[in-house]
């Protein structure tokens, strides 16, 4: 049987809050022939480990208004109801409903596992599988204890209502359909 110190050494049952300052919520998206990169960097969460690492829950709630793709006209266009519609869902939210132990990249130095949630966008609730690579825990210089890491997902936006396109030339467009989303998380364990 996986215990969590054999799957996640360190890792100790409890409450972790995300910590927003060294972390990151990022995403990319096609636009034309190239990829456009993105971050929300207002967001909260946490993670309830339990002693048995598969019953694990965690949950985070991202601030869509702090969307932030280094150009704001097109920050702007991102926030209305063409895209994200932030003045009627000002929130995304994440909730996980498993935790499972990765089969991919068995030979990986760090333990992988699927986050299986429903992600909630513009009042469209869908299920996301994120791969997450655990990184560790360590003491940090203040007395507290952080674990670190790095989750992946893919999502379609028009799954989640986002339609809105400029078509081109032919059977193309301006933006691609998969957004890609990339989490760098470290937590710091509730006293």
């Amino acid at each position: 049987m996986l215990t969590l110190d054999t799957v996640a050494p360190g890792l100790t049952p409890g409450r972790w809050a995300i910590d927003p300052a060294h972390s990151e919520i990022s995403f990319t998206v096609r636009h034309l022939m190239t990829t456009v990169r993105g971050t929300f960097p207002d967001f909260a969460g946490e993670a309830r480990v339990a002693d048995d690492p598969f019953a694990s829950s965690a949950w985070a709630e991202i601030t869509l208004a702090s969307l932030d793709t280094r150009n704001s006209e097109r920050d702007a266009h991102v926030r209305s109801a063409d895209f994200l519609d932030v003045e009627r869902h000002p929130v995304m939210t994440f909730t996980s409903t498993g935790v499972e132990r990765a089969t991919v990249g068995r030979r990986a130095r760090t333990p992988r596992f699927h986050v299986d949630g429903e992600l909630d966008v513009r009042g469209v609730r869908r299920p996301v599988r994120m791969l997450s690579e655990f990184h560790g825990v360590s003491e940090d210089p203040w007395g507290g204890v952080r674990a670190g890491f790095t989750a992946t997902a893919e999502i379609s936006r028009r799954d989640f209502g986002i339609e809105f396109n400029i078509p081109l030339q032919g059977d193309k467009v301006v933006l691609g359909d998969t957004i890609a989303i990339q989490l760098e998380i470290q937590l710091v364990k509730a006293a």
